[in-house]
């Protein structure tokens, strides 16, 4: 068995980690673990194990034949059996099966919006699905909906796992030590920073010396700049702070206290088994999977949806109660090393792959 990993990118994101995770966790599992990058390399690039078989196509175009016929002898070239395409690459993975037909197909579905299915494009995705041999959902509404609407053979859900980097901290973090708080999610609307904005002003007031900060990637596109003007407008600049990108999250997450996710819609987000790996106390809010993870007053405090003043005066909990904060943290990590640890997933997939 030789399994293709395939994702657009290697930008700092939870589908992009995944792809990663699986490449270098199934080098001792399989016959042969490959990694191929469609459109654009990134930071990620670097967490590739060496054993890895990779390839960056640099595709320009969603048609664009050199880079299909690049991938095609790449696969005949090594054998490949089994391609695990991850979120919108599925559409290059299925013109790869129809020119070779003996591949097995597995589409990952990491669909971040799940709260809003209704609104989801999906006229391709279900002529494409013809060609799945499985899908893999991120949560059970994904799972629901992907047996529902699409025409793969077989569909299951599969709980995200995490890796404990190895990284030394780069970044200079601000803030004191013993007091900050962290947020790892690229700058998209649906992570909703600025329901964790107005939170955090709230936390300012009485907790002047905890600071937050914010880990992904900047989009430079209007919900940013909202993001940014209103950080500035309610003068939290010497409280907030925004690094981007980063490659040492590993390394920055162990200098945080608290880790916190103010979205309104999610899969199952990886950046929660981080956290927990992290022994961070977490606060996050109820979408998606979140509760599988978070389960309320246990392994952290889950609140509702654009609710700042509970985001608030959760955060505030974790901060006021060192002993609570200490017992959440070593539940979440208890439960993740239990449900969400790499051995499970990685036997999961792999007995998957020998059902085709």
């Amino acid at each position: 068995m030789r399994v293709l990993q395939l994702i657009d990118s290697l930008e700092a994101g939870g589908a992009e980690r995944v792809a990663v995770n699986y490449a270098n966790g199934l080098i001792s599992q399989v016959d042969g673990s490959y990694l191929c990058v469609t459109r654009a390399e990134g930071l990620l690039k670097a967490s590739v194990n060496k054993s890895v078989g990779y390839l960056f196509l640099n595709k320009k175009a969603t048609i664009d034949i050199s880079a299909i016929w690049r991938l095609y002898r790449f696969i005949k070239k090594e054998n490949i059996t089994v391609i695990h395409a991850h979120s919108s690459s599925y559409f290059l993975a299925t013109l790869i099966t129809i020119l070779n037909p003996k591949l097995k197909l597995v589409w990952h579905d990491h669909y971040g919006k799940s709260e809003f299915l209704e609104q989801r494009p999906k006229r391709i995705l279900q002529y494409c699905s013809k060609y799945f041999d499985h899908i893999f959902s991120v949560n059970f509404k994904l799972k629901d909906w992907a047996s529902s609407q699409l025409k793969a053979k077989t569909v299951s859900y599969l709980p995200n796992y995490a890796v404990v980097g190895d990284t030394v901290l780069s970044t200079l973090l601000k803030g004191t030590e013993g007091n900050r708080i962290v947020c790892l999610a690229n700058l998209r609307p649906q992570k909703d920073h600025l329901n964790l904005l107005k939170a955090f002003k709230l936390v300012a007031k009485k907790n002047p010396d905890w600071t937050l900060h914010l880990v992904g990637k900047d989009f430079e596109d209007d919900y940013s700049k909202q993001v940014f003007e209103y950080i500035k407008s309610e003068a939290l600049e010497d409280h907030v702070f925004f690094y981007g990108s980063c490659a040492d999250v590993s390394a920055i997450l162990l200098a945080c206290d608290i880790g916190v996710l103010s979205s309104q819609s999610e899969g199952l987000p990886l950046a929660l088994l981080e956290y927990g790996l992290a022994n961070l106390a977490v606060v996050a809010t109820n979408v998606g999977e979140c509760n599988q993870i978070i389960k309320n007053k246990n392994t952290g405090l889950l609140v509702s949806v654009e609710d700042s003043n509970a985001l608030g005066s959760a955060i505030m909990s974790s901060i006021e109660d060192h002993n609570l904060r200490r017992a959440h943290a070593k539940q979440l990590t208890q439960l993740i090393n239990t449900d969400f640890s790499e051995t499970r997933a990685l036997q999961t997939i792999v007995n998957t792959y020998t059902l085709f």
